[in-house]
């Protein structure tokens, strides 16, 4: 998917136009989450019952939409906190992961709470990434004899992964591949589990493997149907153990691997992908 092909994407059009808005009018009236979702969750095991929402996604609507019931799961696994929390321990693994750090220019830039930012907006409506998105300040870098400017939105953001300086001469420029994506997700929702927020609420994780499968096709369509896979394989301890066993870390079977042969490595009812209102667009 090209750049401009990201910018007509319905939920990056939703965020261009909600930083937009903010401009206009200067507002600071936002849908807040429920009081107790300040903190995160003393429980190792979840109280409450299991919900199976459905994606609350409608397209050339505007994409994904917060809702009562997205704040509610929010609260449930610990509120911005724990999503702080969560998505810090994710940048952590990515940095020592060479297939994910070709990616990030810096890891000084503050890549966890902009990412908690951003969960947190899409499922409670308080627009606290886009209020922080309209003071980023950009400057300009050097990537092979090229000269970009820092990342303003979560497009841009893409497009200065893409050409990050990290990236061999091969690949500059190349945008993320399947196994890219699949080697994102499953040391993404590992950091989920780990924090204890498949434990305090399985509800959010189970409606989370939702939204990533849902946020990844943009950027690598196939990737989607891999989504539940790579939240199962996060749950072996075999697996991490073997993953972190290697030096440097890499997923051998994952790395390199044509669609073809990957999608033999899902379950059969997996491998349909997600069109024409399947997987997670049709529950």
């Amino acid at each position: 998917m090209s750049n401009a092909e990201l910018d007509e994407d319905d939920d990056i059009k939703q965020e261009i136009q909600a930083l937009a808005n903010l401009n206009v009018s200067n507002s600071t009236s936002i849908t807040k989450v429920p009081s107790s979702s300040s903190s995160s969750s003393s429980s190792s095991l979840s109280s409450f019952s299991f919900t199976d929402l459905p994606l609350n996604w409608q397209p050339n609507q505007g994409g994904h939409s917060p809702s009562q019931q997205l704040q509610n799961l929010l609260s449930e696994v610990g509120g911005p906190a724990a999503i702080k929390s969560f998505t810090s321990a994710f940048y952590k693994k990515a940095f020592l992961d060479p297939q994910l750090d070709q990616f990030i220019r810096d890891h000084d830039d503050p890549h966890g709470e902009r990412f908690a930012d951003w969960i947190v907006e899409k499922f409670s409506g308080d627009e606290v990434w886009t209020r922080k998105l309209q003071k980023r300040q950009t400057c300009p870098f050097s990537s092979h004899g090229h000269t970009f400017q820092t990342p303003h939105d979560r497009s841009s953001a893409h497009y200065a992964a893409w050409h990050s300086p990290k990236r061999l001469p091969g690949t500059f420029g190349d945008h993320f591949k399947l196994d890219d994506a699949r080697v994102w997700m499953r040391l993404h929702f590992w950091a989920l589990r780990e924090t204890g927020g498949f434990e305090r609420s399985p509800s959010f994780a189970n409606y989370y493997v939702k939204f990533i499968g849902h946020f990844v096709s943009i950027y690598e369509r196939s990737a989607t149907q891999f989504a539940r896979e790579s939240a199962r394989w996060s749950e072996s301890e075999e697996n991490t153990s073997n993953y972190l066993s290697t030096n440097p870390r890499r997923m051998p079977n994952v790395i390199g691997l044509k669609y073809s042969l990957a999608i033999k490595q899902l379950p059969a009812e997996e491998r349909d992908g997600n069109n024409n209102g399947q997987w997670p667009y049709d529950e």
